[in-house]
C-alpha cells in the first residue's frame, strides 16, 4: 500500500436536505468518485437553525481534483445560494491514495 501523502480539493456542502438528491447526482454526473452525506445542525449569520426553518440540512463532502471543486463551487453558486439555504467552501486536504481523487 503506498502511503505518501496527496494534495487534493474537499468540497464541502451544507443545504436544505431537499436539495440532498440534485446536489449529489451533479457532483456524480461532474465527474465525483463519491461523496459522504450527514446530517448537519447548527446556526448561521441570520440565526437561524435548520429546526427553525422546519427542516434539515445535509453536510456533503467530496474529495476531488482542484479543477473540479472551483468549478463545482460556481455552479452550485449560481443555481442555489439565491434561493436556498446553502453554504459551500473549498479546502486543501492531504490525503492517501490521492490518485482516486486527481
Amino acid at each position: 500500500m503506498n502511503n505518501d501523502l496527496a494534495t487534493v480539493t474537499l468540497l464541502t456542502i451544507i443545504a436544505e436536505a431537499v436539495l440532498a438528491d440534485q446536489l449529489t447526482r451533479a457532483l456524480l454526473d461532474a465527474g465525483a468518485t463519491g461523496y459522504t452525506m450527514s446530517t448537519a445542525s447548527g446556526q448561521g449569520s441570520r440565526h437561524l437553525g435548520a429546526t427553525t426553518l422546519g427542516g434539515e440540512n445535509v453536510r456533503i463532502e467530496v474529495l476531488l481534483a482542484a479543477s473540479l471543486g472551483e468549478r463545482l463551487l460556481g455552479e452550485i453558486s449560481a443555481r442555489y445560494f439565491t434561493n436556498y439555504g446553502v453554504v459551500a467552501w473549498l479546502s486543501e486536504v492531504r490525503v492517501i491514495r490521492g490518485d482516486k481523487y486527481a
